[in-house]
């Protein structure tokens, strides 16, 4: 509950092309990082699990997130991925609380394997401690 307990858990699952996955990911960042502090809006940036990329928090917009690999290989920018989530701020929506998704998930498992950290790689980060590594 601590990591799903929100008060908009329904559960979504969309088909996005790569091109669509970056822009969100940009967008986000550009929320974090613009240069200007008015445009800076705060939040999180967005979690993935499985797919892995870079991040440059000084770069422009549009050019932040680059390296974007899913199962090793390059993310295809015209393929269609599913891209399942939570949290998302389009209400109402119908369907299953992550909560429950995640509790059914668990039962069924019984046992988890060891879950490799999928943190992505902050370009300029060292040494900057409003970036903190």
């Amino acid at each position: 509950m601590t990591q799903t307990a929100i008060t908009y858990p329904t559960v979504t699952l969309n088909n996005m092309p790569g091109t669509r996955i970056k822009e969100i990911l940009e967008d986000v960042a550009d929320n974090l990082f613009n240069a200007d502090p008015y445009y800076q809006q705060g939040g999180d940036m967005v979690r993935v699990g499985g797919l892995k990329y870079t991040i440059d928090p000084a770069a422009s917009m549009g050019s932040r997130i680059s390296d974007m690999q899913l199962d090793g290989k390059p993310l295809d920018p015209d393929k269609e991925y599913s891209v399942a989530g939570w949290a998302s701020v389009a209400q109402p929506l119908e369907g299953r609380p992550v909560w429950d998704v995640v509790a059914e998930y668990l039962r069924d498992k019984k046992t988890i394997k060891h879950i490799d950290l999928n943190e992505p790689l902050i370009k300029g980060a060292k040494g900057n401690p409003g970036f903190g590594t």
